[in-house]
């Protein structure tokens, strides 16, 4: 039984170390330096559709590379960084751009973050506030002396019928 737990760990772990070779990464260059400096910063501007946050240049993804395929073809046929950009915003929408436009769709994109801070600040305001309410009331003589007797006096369940 431990040598099957083992050998079933040992493929796990090759399993783990061999996958990303695999990878559907195929390199593209040019021979011109201007061509291939546009192609890798629009890698870098544009986000892979499937993965989590993403460049094209950093995912390992089908499609990631079938786009990074697109792109070099343009590139190649001599379209600008514009042309470029204006085709995948069409075909993909602004969310395959990494700093999408502000407009009327993307306002939230961009204002989330400081609302989400905005209201923490707030309700951190409030509890500091609410905490500094409830602590600053000290006991009247009375609710001292009767926080005494409760403290010191032993309870008799008789006495009370």
């Amino acid at each position: 039984m431990a040598e099957m737990l083992r050998a079933l760990c040992l493929v796990v772990v090759l399993g783990l170390t061999v996958s990303p070779t695999f990878a559907a990464d195929t390199p593209l260059g040019f021979e011109d330096p201007a061509q291939q400096a546009l192609f890798e910063s629009l890698l870098e501007e544009l986000r892979c559709l499937v993965c989590q946050n993403q460049s094209l240049a950093d995912s390992h993804a089908d499609l990631a590379q079938d786009l990074r395929d697109e792109v070099h073809r343009m590139v190649a046929a001599g379209e600008n960084r514009e042309a470029i950009l204006g085709f995948m915003v069409e075909r993909y929408g602004d969310f395959v751009l990494y700093r999408p436009p502000v407009k009327s769709t993307t306002w939230m994109l961009w204002l989330a973050p400081l609302m989400l801070l905005f209201g923490t600040g707030i309700a951190w305001w409030l509890t500091q506030r609410r905490a500094a309410v409830t602590h600053s009331v000290p006991l009247s003589e009375e609710e001292k002396a009767r926080l005494a007797r409760l403290t010191i006096e032993p309870q008799d369940d008789s006495r009370q019928h």
